[in-house]
């Protein structure tokens, strides 16, 4: 008993952090807090300050000169901020379902030990996080050869399913769920369909929310997809838009006719650098409120299935 209880003592003595490492410890976390928190506060911060004072004095991490102007303007042109709002969201939602339940089929299929083809598409699934077949047959393969050019399922289907997250859900499915709960619903007579939509799914939510939350931030701050396939500005999503004006300032008054405003009095009267603030706002907001939805089967998903008790 008394050399259990040195050993356990000892083990304490390596595994002890002194005051002065928590100490750093504290202040390193800090300073990553701050590193994420301040450039959040400046964008926010520009947003509500006045274009003339941007202008004149650059940025700060309060407004100078406090102005809504930026908010203004976006309300003005809520045709435009609207339609590319609702665009990012039929995307996101229509998305992260689609990618849910393919992946999880994908992850599921593959976890079984029975399944002929197991060894034979687990490197079907793993040689693309390897090996990258390029841009450019990337781009044909979704423009010409699937059609998918100028339409909503070009900005899903190229994002709906990642190696990286079959894996994640092969290794939940084989390392938590037992055969022997398939093995009785198939003495039951139940078919496989209903086993995963019955049984697999509903236990499952975990892992279904850490790739949920993976496609639905993947979904939600895309742009490269609308730059590679949409011509149509009708199907911008709001990250797009952003992407535009980042690039072009003059990126909303393309959309003046539709308005009944005309270019030179758009471009006359509009925030630039505030405005472009203003969007990245609207775009950090919805996440930043559905994370913490998210956070406990988050953070479940990915620990599940690490420590055996």
């Amino acid at each position: 008993m008394a050399a259990k209880s040195e050993a356990t003592s000892g083990l304490d003595r390596y595994n002890r952090i002194g005051k002065g490492m928590n100490v750093l410890f504290h202040l390193v976390f800090i300073l990553l807090a701050l590193v994420c928190v301040v450039p959040i506060l400046v964008i926010v911060s520009i947003s509500f300050s006045s274009e003339d004072s941007i202008r004149e004095t650059g940025y700060h991490m309060f407004p100078t000169v406090f102005s809504v102007e930026a908010y203004e303007f976006i309300i003005q042109q809520g045709t435009v901020i609207l339609r590319a709002f609702g665009v990012s969201v039929l995307v996101t939602v229509i998305g992260t379902v689609l990618g849910v339940l393919l992946t999880a089929s994908m992850g599921y299929v593959l976890a079984q030990p029975n399944y002929k083809l197991k060894s034979f598409l687990t490197w079907v699934v793993f040689i693309p996080m390897v090996f990258n077949g390029g841009l450019v047959s990337s781009y044909f393969i979704n423009a010409n050869l699937l059609g998918l050019k100028d339409t909503i399922w070009a900005l899903i289907l190229p994002l709906a399913v990642s190696s990286f997250n079959v894996i994640i859900c092969k290794t939940f499915f084989r390392s938590t769920i037992p055969d022997g709960i398939v093995e009785s619903a198939e003495i039951d007579g139940a078919s496989q369909l209903r086993i995963f939509f019955s049984i697999i799914m509903p236990i499952s939510l975990p892992v279904l929310a850490t790739i949920g939350l993976f496609l639905c931030f993947g979904y939600w701050n895309d742009w490269f997809q609308s730059m590679l396939y949409i011509n149509d500005q009708d199907l911008y999503s709001l990250q797009a838009l952003l992407n535009n004006l980042m690039s072009n300032v003059d990126a909303l008054a393309r959309n003046a006719s539709s308005m009944g405003v005309s270019y030179a009095t758009l471009v006359a009267s509009m925030p630039k650098e505030t405005a472009r603030m203003a969007v990245a706002i609207l775009i950090v907001v919805p996440v930043a409120f559905a994370y913490p939805f998210f956070q406990r089967y988050f953070i479940a998903g990915l620990t599940v299935g690490s420590i055996k008790g």
